[in-house]
């Protein structure tokens, strides 16, 4: 078993989790409420659920290769893995454009992304050794 891919996977999962339900009361709920346009709203929205599906999805990926990893199936997790150091990469140049403070704390979502993108990089090198 490979322990790195499944703490991937496992923190992946409690991600998860988190965007759907936090996420659902504080960004989906507000979002269909605002006074904007609403085919842009429901775009926006329809976006919070393909994010939802794509980290659902890199979890169970993450922890089914955990257990056996073929040459196919590395691949997907090296372009997973990479996925979710770019969305928490896109978090932090948000973040970094900003001109007033305390962002860091009101869009702390790079703080789970980048670990799952790195522990699957991680993860994915014991297989160079053994392949």
């Amino acid at each position: 078993m490979n322990i790195k891919l499944l703490l991937a996977g496992l923190l992946a999962l409690v991600t998860t989790l988190i965007h759907v339900i936090a996420g659902g009361a504080d960004v989906a709920s507000v979002l269909l409420a605002t006074p904007m346009d609403e085919e842009a709203k429901l775009v926006l929205y329809a976006l919070w659920h393909m994010v939802s599906v794509t980290l659902g999805f890199s979890a169970l990926i993450f922890i089914r290769s955990s257990y056996a990893c073929t040459k196919e199936l590395l691949v997907t997790v090296r372009c997973i893995a990479f996925l979710w150091c770019s969305f928490g990469g896109i978090f932090l140049a948000v973040i970094a454009m900003q001109t007033s403070s305390g962002w860091w704390f009101k869009l702390p979502q790079w703080v789970l992304l980048l670990p799952v993108g790195l522990l699957g990089f991680w993860g994915s090198s014991h297989y160079n050794s053994t392949r």
